[in-house]
C-alpha cells in the first residue's frame, strides 16, 4: 500500500512497481560528460490507484512548495511532470497500460534491501524487470529555463524476481546447455 510521510508531504512510498533501466548499485551517466547518477525507471501499474494519487498528491504538495521558494510566488507557465503515461510515451509493451518515473540521486546511493530487511549488493540480487517498492521524493527545481517538479531516489524494497529487461546476456550455463555434460572419450 502506498503512503505518504506524515513528516514530509513529499515523500513517499510506493506500492509494488516494477524497475526498469536499474542502476542504484554504482553511478551511471547516459551521456558523455554527464555526472553519473544513481537511477532507475518506476514502472506503475495503471490500476494501482493508491500510488498515482499518493505520486500527485506528493507532486501537488512540491509544487505548492515550489511556488514560494523556486518560482518567485507565481506557477510556471510552462511545468515538467514527473509522472507519465507509457501509453503516450513508450513503445515498449513493458510500459503498456502503466505510467512510469524516473528517479535520481546524484550524491547519495540508494539504500537496497529485500523483504526480509537484509542488504542486496549487486544486480545479481536486483536487476531491472523486478518488482519493489519505493522510497522517493518530489522537489521543485528551475534550471536553465526549464521548471518542474524531479523525483529523488531514496530507498528501495525488493519484492519479488521479476523478467529480466534490457537485453542482458545470458547466463554461461544456458548459453553451453549440453556442451560436455558427459565424459567424452578423448583417447
Amino acid at each position: 500500500m502506498a503512503k505518504i510521510f506524515e513528516n514530509d508531504n513529499t515523500k513517499i512510498m510506493t506500492g509494488e512497481v516494477r524497475a526498469s533501466y536499474l542502476h542504484v548499485f554504482e553511478p551511471h551517466s547516459s551521456q558523455e560528460g554527464q555526472e553519473p547518477q544513481y537511477s532507475m525507471s518506476m514502472i506503475i501499474r495503471k490500476d494501482d490507484k493508491a500510488t498515482i494519487k499518493a505520486i500527485e498528491t506528493a507532486i501537488k504538495n512540491a509544487t505548492e512548495k515550489g511556488v514560494n521558494t523556486v518560482w518567485g510566488g507565481k506557477l510556471p507557465k510552462k511545468l515538467h511532470n514527473p509522472l507519465r503515461d507509457g501509453d503516450e510515451e513508450r513503445d515498449d509493451d513493458v510500459y503498456a497500460d502503466a505510467m512510469f518515473i524516473n528517479a535520481n540521486s546524484k550524491k547519495r546511493k540508494p539504500g537496497v534491501i529485500n523483504t526480509q530487511k537484509e542488504t542486496l549488493y549487486s544486480s545479481d540480487e536486483f536487476k531491472s524487470g523486478d518488482y519493489c517498492k519505493v522510497v522517493c521524493r518530489f522537489y521543485p527545481y528551475s534550471a536553465n529555463g526549464n521548471n518542474g517538479i524531479a523525483c529523488a531516489l531514496d530507498n528501495i524494497m525488493m519484492t519479488r524476481e521479476g523478467e529480466a529487461l534490457g537485453g542482458g546476456a545470458a547466463s554461461a550455463e544456458s548459453d553451453f546447455e549440453g556442451e560436455y555434460e558427459e565424459e567424452d572419450d578423448l583417447l
